[in-house]
């Protein structure tokens, strides 16, 4: 969900920044976590916005449960693992210069992938309409 959504359901919220995840994981007592998939392969591994893989670790490491929670049109049955699926690449200059204006080097590169995968070693388990599933049984849910 996002901040926006959150708002008009009344649902009290905040906003952290990427890099507080450990911290916040660490010291706020956490239950669990919840991010979506863009798509999921058939061991489990899911393609999401960056950075979703590293929260995996972080949660895996604090021993919080982490979940993922998407449509069965993110199911890509045909996907062995998240080996095969395509990391979409955004332009580096978009890390390297705003307006016009280079805020690094102007030899600096920028390396800039828009999705990152969690591997389904990392996951607790899958929510989709037909309930929730480990990672493991997703062979399972594409035979159901």
């Amino acid at each position: 969900l996002t901040a926006f959504e959150l708002e008009q359901d009344n649902i009290d919220h905040n906003i952290v920044p990427d890099v507080a995840t450990a911290h916040v994981l660490k010291t706020q007592n956490i239950d669990a976590v919840f991010v979506g998939a863009d798509r999921i392969a058939l061991n489990g591994d899911t393609a999401n916005k960056i950075g979703t893989c590293n929260l995996g670790i972080i949660s895996n490491f604090y021993k919080v449960p982490f979940f993922v929670v998407a449509p069965l049109s993110s199911f890509d049955f045909e996907c062995e693992s998240g080996d095969c699926i395509e990391i979409e690449m955004r332009e580096g200059s978009e890390l390297t210069i705003i307006n016009k204006q280079y805020i690094a080097p102007k030899n600096s590169k920028g390396f800039n992938p828009a999705f990152d995968v969690t591997s389904s070693n990392l996951i607790t388990g899958i929510a989709c309409e037909k309930g929730v599933w480990a990672p493991g049984d997703i062979k399972a849910l594409a035979k159901s």
